[in-house]
């Protein structure tokens, strides 16, 4: 039951939802309609008062009546607001222990991560961002407004996407931005029915690159994902090489052109 999902224990949600079916009722009629023991509605009843899901007229015997819906609603939403604001606090409190173990290749495997961690790393970039998006359809709102606020706060933005549609698209999206069309990023092997989705690169350490997997669902991209941030480590090595002679050739063809 939806309740349960919302903290709600399993007497508590079935007395609500019998209390909502019927104007009032007593513990023996809350018993009968939720199917629960009537020694337990009165503990229960008295939980669901707590959280103000329920009033209670003092007569004899005592009747129940629940709460509006929207009412329900709006309480249970404003108690796991206060639960998650007063873990926040707690969280925020602890001390992070001095670690180098972040410096790693990590991976990631669900969609939403992916972008969580791109949003995260442009968020933090304060000096160069170079971003590759062979397949624009990864590049989601989050990940285009990060990129946006980057280049506002005075970041060097390098984009490179595949087609003039995109270099359009994207230089309308990210006013500011160095976007290149790069059509050597969408001519790819594709392998094990995977293809290049997206590369990041924040302040030549920090760096996301993914891949996308075919999904048996229609409309379903399904990204992978490695990320690290370490300077030092070889994988950053490696793309700060690659990348930097990218920018190096655009510069150089332009400067030809000129």
């Amino acid at each position: 039951m939806a309740l349960e999902e919302l903290g709600l224990t399993e007497y508590e949600a079935r007395c609500f939802v019998a209390l909502t079916r019927v104007s009032k009722g007593t513990a023996k009629e809350v018993s009968q309609v939720a199917d629960i023991p009537r020694s337990r509605v009165y503990d229960t009843i008295e939980r669901l008062d707590r959280k103000g899901l329920v009033n209670v007229q003092q007569t004899e015997p005592r009747e129940y009546k629940a709460v509006s819906v929207e009412t329900a609603c709006r309480r249970i939403r404003e108690d796991y607001d206060s639960r998650i604001n007063a873990a926040e606090n707690a969280l925020g409190n602890l001390k992070m222990p001095e670690s180098d173990d972040d410096e790693g290749m990590w991976a990631i495997t669900q969609n939403e991560h992916v972008t969580d961690r791109v949003v995260t790393f442009l968020e933090d970039a304060d000096g160069t961002v170079h971003y590759l998006v062979p397949a624009p359809e990864v590049a989601e709102t989050r990940i285009i407004e990060a990129l946006a606020s980057a280049a506002d706060r005075g970041v060097n933005v390098h984009i490179e996407v595949p087609t003039e549609d995109e270099h359009e698209e994207f230089a309308d999206a990210v006013p500011g931005a160095d976007v290149a069309v790069s059509p050597d990023i969408a001519t790819t092997h594709e392998i094990h029915s995977e293809w290049p989705g997206q590369l990041l690169m924040v302040d030549q350490e920090s760096i996301v690159a993914t891949g996308i997997k075919e999904s048996d669902l229609p409309d379903v991209t399904q990204q992978v994902a490695v990320w690290t941030y370490g300077h030092d480590h070889g994988f950053a090595v490696w793309m700060r090489e690659l990348l930097d002679d990218r920018l190096e050739i655009r510069h150089e063809d332009r400067s030809l052109k000129e």
